[in-house]
């Protein structure tokens, strides 16, 4: 089962998604935060001290497939993280994002993200994937914000479309699109 939770920034996804696998101890945690600043350390430790601790975490945003073991429960948190540092990966020395470097970024997260889904569909396990809705506001001022929210929501869209559930979380509530 792939189950794809969305929704904006603080709106309850986390939480609605870790709810999933509350009564489950073989989950593994993918978390794809970079710790570069105090506030993210403080983020991050905010996120563990919520989950189970016999939780297995992997870290990563590449190569995705390894953290797959003998557990049957996977949370990956979150996919616009991922999205933002393989587009940092790809782009930290330009100032401009053609559209040849964005389809290379976009391919090379989809491809990612597809991998892991592919796996864990052939082993029959279940994936809860958290993104966030980056569309919802206002159009960005900067040309590489917009290139990251016109990235963000086509992969939100084809993560839905290949998903067996999916929920948007407002003001911490599930509403059930799929």
């Amino acid at each position: 089962m792939i189950t794809l939770v969305t929704g904006g920034a603080r709106s309850g996804k986390s939480k609605f998604a870790e709810n999933i696998y509350k009564d489950k101890e073989d989950v593994v945690y993918i978390a794809t935060s970079k710790i570069f600043d105090r506030e993210m350390e403080n983020r991050v430790a905010i996120h563990k001290a919520t989950r189970p601790s016999i939780w297995r975490t992997y870290e990563g945003n590449y190569n995705l497939t390894d953290a797959i073991d003998k557990e049957e429960n996977y949370l990956l948190d979150c996919i616009t993280v991922l999205t933002s540092n393989i587009m940092f990966d790809y782009s930290k020395d330009v100032e401009y994002i053609d559209k040849k470097l964005q389809e290379k970024i976009e391919t090379t997260i989809f491809k990612n993200l597809e991998d892991l889904i592919y796996k864990i569909r052939e082993r029959d396990f279940n994936l809860v994937l958290v993104t966030n809705e980056v569309g919802d506001s206002i159009v960005p001022e900067h040309h590489i914000s917009r290139v990251f929210r016109d990235i963000q929501g086509r992969i939100n869209q084809r993560l839905a479309s290949i998903s067996d559930k999916a929920y948007l979380i407002c003001c911490g509530l599930p509403v059930e699109l799929k």
